[in-house]
């Protein structure tokens, strides 16, 4: 089964059991601010003292955060498929649960990267980023983060990555968040879709196979349902 490719989308539900909120609540707020005023390029204009405290409170929960079993199950994958992750979260649990092979979408938090430069990119020691701190340039330093706004530069590779999956398998995302819920239209006609989610979810087609549960027991179901094909 090693060379089949086993192409997982996650989102911010696989990261919720871990503790994190990685998007917008029902109210609009993301851990109480409004998202125009922390995360896109305007608010950083404004206001970047306020966009670095933010991004600073998001980076100390994650690094207190610890992968849970659905991080941790999709590694052990790796024994058996040629796992490729694309996330939308911002957080490094995928890396620390072991998992080799990760694209990230909307950047990552524990990174910086130059305002003068995007492609000048730096780890951050602990978890705090200050106005003062500079690239090697000079120019100050910003959350290597996807802001609302920007263009999503990574978006071409993930589509190669999906388009030639064996296996999709999608798990804790509404797939209304876009450039990334296109994704699945990149898939091979044929190949079976998985989707991991507690909401119910109708989807009208032979090629999908919806798992109605929160991501830790989601996996593991799929994984069942992979090893009896097998």
């Amino acid at each position: 089964m090693k060379n089949q490719k086993l192409v997982v989308l996650t989102g911010a539900g696989i990261s919720a059991e871990s503790g994190l909120k990685t998007f917008r609540d029902s109210d609009g707020l993301w851990e109480g601010y409004n998202i125009e005023e922390v995360a896109t390029p305007e608010a950083w204009h404004k206001n970047p003292s306020l966009v670095q405290q933010f991004y600073n409170e998001r980076r100390k929960a994650v690094l207190e955060a610890e992968p849970n079993k659905a991080h941790v199950l999709l590694a052990e994958l790796e024994e058996q498929f040629n796992v490729h992750i694309i996330t939308q979260n911002i957080d490094n649990l995928h890396e620390r649960a072991g998992s080799n092979n990760i694209l990230h979408l909307h950047g990552e938090i524990v990174k910086s990267r130059s305002t003068f430069n995007s492609d000048d990119i730096y780890p951050i020691k602990g978890w705090e980023l200050k106005m003062g701190d500079l690239c090697n340039a000079g120019y100050q330093l910003r959350p290597h983060i996807v802001w609302f706004g920007e263009s999503v530069p990574l978006i071409e590779p993930a589509k190669e990555i999906v388009s030639d999956a064996d296996i999709f398998v999608i798990i804790g995302t509404s797939l209304q968040v876009y450039p990334a819920a296109g994704l699945i239209n990149y898939t091979k006609p044929k190949i079976p879709i998985y989707v991991i989610d507690p909401k119910q979810i109708i989807i009208n087609n032979m090629r999908f196979q919806i798992i109605q549960e929160k991501a830790e027991t989601g996996v593991e179901q799929l994984i069942k349902i992979l090893n009896s094909k097998i």
